[in-house]
This record gives structure tokens, C-alpha cells and sequence, in this order.
């Protein structure tokens, strides 16, 4: 019973790590500007990853009786490259004048930069 309860969990996460890669490969292809696409391939891909390298840590701790330290930094290194490039790329992609879709409604950024422009004079 312990057995068929560990299967179920290391494949929901194996599986759910494949439907977040998933979706983020989606929102790469479907939404409209690099700050969108960024955005959907930052959060989720970093979900899907660190839940698939989850299941695959349960699977060698629990099928194959040892436990793989490398896997939990592997999380730790996804878990903070992730955003931060993705929050690094669009703001080097703002300070090079890429415009966000014409559907955005509010641009903070741009408008903070107005703020200190004023400042400054």
C-alpha cells in the first residue's frame, strides 16, 4: 500500500512538472511581447523543473535507497537563476526602448523613470 501511495506522489510530481514545462512552452509561443513571454517562461518552467527534479529525488530516495544531495542544489540553482534572469532580461529589454504590447495597461517602470527624470531637474 506505502509502495502504490509513493508511486502516485512521485508521479504527480513528475507529471506536473511536465504540464508547467508545458504551459510554459505555450506561453512563450502565444503571448504578445518579450516581457509576457519572459514572464510565462521564468515562473512556470522554473515550477515544472523543480518539480520533476522533486519526483526524481523521491524516486532514487525511495525506489532506489539513496539520496542525492546534488538534486537539492540543482533546486536551490533553479529555484534563484530563474527569476532573476528573466527579471535581469526584461529590464535590459526596457533600457533598450522594446515597447510592451499595445494591450499593457500600465507601464510602473516608465513611469518611475519619469519620476526621477523630474527629480533630477
Amino acid at each position: 500500500m506505502i509502495e502504490l501511495i509513493m508511486t502516485s506522489i512521485i508521479a504527480f510530481f513528475i507529471l506536473g512538472g511536465a504540464f508547467f514545462a508545458a504551459v510554459s512552452a505555450l506561453g512563450v509561443i502565444r503571448l504578445p511581447d518579450v516581457y509576457s513571454r519572459l514572464h510565462a517562461a521564468s515562473k512556470s518552467s522554473t515550477l515544472g523543473v523543480m518539480m520533476m527534479m522533486t519526483g526524481t529525488f523521491l524516486y532514487f530516495w525511495y525506489i532506489e535507497g539513496h539520496v542525492d544531495s546534488k538534486l537539492f542544489l540543482a533546486v536551490l540553482f533553479v529555484f534563484i537563476t530563474g527569476p532573476v534572469s528573466a527579471h535581469m532580461l526584461s529590464r535590459s529589454a526596457f533600457h533598450a526602448d522594446v515597447e510592451p504590447a499595445e494591450s499593457t495597461v500600465l507601464n510602473e517602470l516608465k513611469r518611475d523613470e519619469t519620476r526621477e527624470e523630474e527629480s533630477a531637474q
